[in-house]
């Protein structure tokens, strides 16, 4: 590969692993989860126990995915924002688009966003990221 390609490669890759600072990724724990339940080692009611507000949301905002729900198998898996930090409820806030992140983010205030998937049909629920806006 001549030299200024493989500059620009990284260059990218750098680029690319910046966007991501601040960002926690679950999926390892997820991954766990799931093996321990299919192994019977945790029961279907211990992680199928959405709480009500965030089924109502998750029905009525989420933004459905590709995914099947891993436990159930029924249902595609939907996805909701919420939103931690200053001046804000004590519960979160639901945030519904991109543009109310972006608001957010040019706050002076420090918020922590939370990407949550949701089965409609049986409440699993499980942290998919948590991110620093």
């Amino acid at each position: 590969m001549p030299r200024k390609q493989l500059q620009k490669k990284q260059r990218t890759e750098t680029e690319d692993f910046d966007q991501y600072l601040g960002e926690i990724d679950h999926r390892l724990t997820r991954r766990a989860v799931i093996q321990n339940f299919r192994r019977g080692i945790i029961s279907q009611d211990s992680i199928c126990d959405a709480h009500p507000e965030l089924l109502r949301v998750a029905r009525n905002f989420g933004r459905t995915t590709r995914v099947k729900c891993p436990i159930c198998v029924q249902d595609h898996l939907v996805t909701v924002t919420y939103l931690f930090g200053p001046r804000l409820p004590k519960h979160g806030k639901f945030i519904a688009t991109r543009a109310e992140i972006e608001q957010h983010a040019r706050r002076p205030e420090h918020f922590t966003g939370y990407l949550i998937e949701v089965c409609r049909s049986c409440s699993w629920h499980h942290l998919l990221k948590t991110r620093d806006i």
